[in-house]
């Protein structure tokens, strides 16, 4: 491929995962079975070049590569009110993409639907939620591939061998002991959220090992859990004990080494970290609720209908109610028998996307409120708003109100 016998795309792809390799100090590259492409996303028109040459290079993927969510819901950007400009450009990089023989998913939750890896598979992934889960929860294994070395792996089906796709670089290197944690709040969705904002902020690039998580942790709090972990920090991998699939012991989780340091993680430290993620007040106008941040699953939309159905009443009017997934989970969706409750509560189900790469969001909006972690760690930056994060109940209740408000929880005890 380097000296160009496969064509001018693979050459070109191979020369920059060579380089990528020498500076990871790799010694040989591996080959990967699977990729999924962050770049797809439109952060600058050079993105957009960079995939177009490709295509005009003749580039082609060499191994099945799914696609992360892109800059606007292709099927109804008109009624958001996405500028046409924007959408052109969006539209072009999407059909680069597939031009390339990438695979329309459209998803930063790939592990939801088609192609989830397997436990060892070697693969290729962009995405920082999509990384975390892989790595943690299926037990694949994939460096932090960023913007565009992806498709570099996808059109080469080789990496550098360094890194996490190692197993001797994959055992624990700290232990966090939950202590003085409450049964009840160990199956709040908000405590994986506080956690992995705690444990990113506490960790940034290690690989912590969690003792005294539940069994019966679902897969959607364990995606809420490594999410805000790979945002506050650059988390891609954590060990569960007894959850996840490389740490069904402490041994296993360290690989036969003596865990160093042990770290105790009390209700208190959770606490500030549920607190941080906030930066509006109790009471404040509320102008939008976001959920979706990685995109909702299946499981995800029951529980939203049926805290709307609890509720009994309609979302105050000022207030957009959005909720962000992909393509699998609305097919799932439109085939359950709730989705009409759904639309009842004028919720805006949006597809493909995200409210941080598409106008979605009103630049007049001032306040937001967030089941996710990953949400409310970014969009004071990305959307120059106020955030309110809770859990799922707190936002549908803060949408009914027309303000930010919380309910009974744990967290508020001062």
């Amino acid at each position: 491929m380097l000296g160009g016998q496969c064509g001018d795309a693979a050459r070109l792809a191979m020369s920059i995962l060579v380089r990528m390799a020498e500076v990871y100090e790799a010694p040989e590259l591996m080959d990967v079975t699977q990729a999924h492409i962050d770049g797809c996303a439109l952060m600058c028109d050079s993105g957009l070049e960079f995939a177009e040459n490709l295509v005009a290079l003749g580039a082609r993927v060499s191994i099945p590569t799914t696609l992360n969510m892109i800059p606007l819901d292709l099927q109804n950007w008109g009624r958001l009110g996405i500028p046409e400009e924007f959408a052109n450009k969006a539209i072009r990089i999407a059909r680069a993409y597939t031009d390339m023989g990438c695979i329309p998913t459209w998803t930063c939750a790939p592990y939801q639907g088609y192609l989830t890896p397997r436990f060892g598979q070697q693969i290729a992934w962009g995405e920082s939620n999509a990384i975390v889960y892989a790595n943690s929860v299926l037990g694949a294994r994939t460096n932090r591939y960023g913007d565009y070395m992806d498709i570099c792996a996808a059109i080469t089906g080789r990496v550098p061998k360094s890194g996490l796709h190692l197993k001797e670089n994959r055992k624990g290197q700290s232990l966090l002991r939950l202590v003085d944690i409450q049964p009840q709040l160990l199956r709040d969705d908000t405590l994986y959220v506080a956690l992995g904002h705690f444990i990113g902020g506490l960790f940034q690039e290690g690989i912590p090992v969690i003792e005294g998580l539940p069994t019966s942790a679902t897969n959607d709090q364990l995606k809420a859990l490594g999410a805000a972990a790979a945002s506050s920090g650059a988390v891609a991998l954590f060990h569960a004990i007894g959850v996840t699939p490389e740490a069904n012991t402490l041994k296993e989780a360290f690989q036969g080494e003596v865990p160093e340091p042990v770290i105790n993680v009390c209700f208190s430290d959770l606490r500030r970290a549920w607190l941080d993620l906030s930066t509006a007040e109790e009471g404040a106008e509320l102008d939008a609720v976001v959920l979706g941040c990685p995109h909702f699953s299946y499981a995800e939309f029951q529980q939203l209908a049926q805290i709307i159905e609890e509720q009994g009443r309609l979302p105050h009017p000022g207030v957009r109610v959005l909720v962000l997934t992909s393509q699998t989970s609305y097919a799932l969706l439109q085939r359950g028998n709730f989705i009409d409750t759904l639309l009842s509560f004028s919720v805006e189900i949006i597809l493909d996307t995200c409210v941080f790469h598409s106008p979605i969001i009103s630049p007049d909006a001032k306040v937001i409120m967030t089941n996710s972690g990953k949400c409310a760690y970014y969009a004071p930056g990305e959307l120059n708003v106020q955030v309110a994060f809770g859990s799922m109940r707190d936002c549908i209740r803060s949408a009914i109100e027309g303000a930010v408000c919380w309910g009974e929880t744990a967290w508020k005890e001062s």
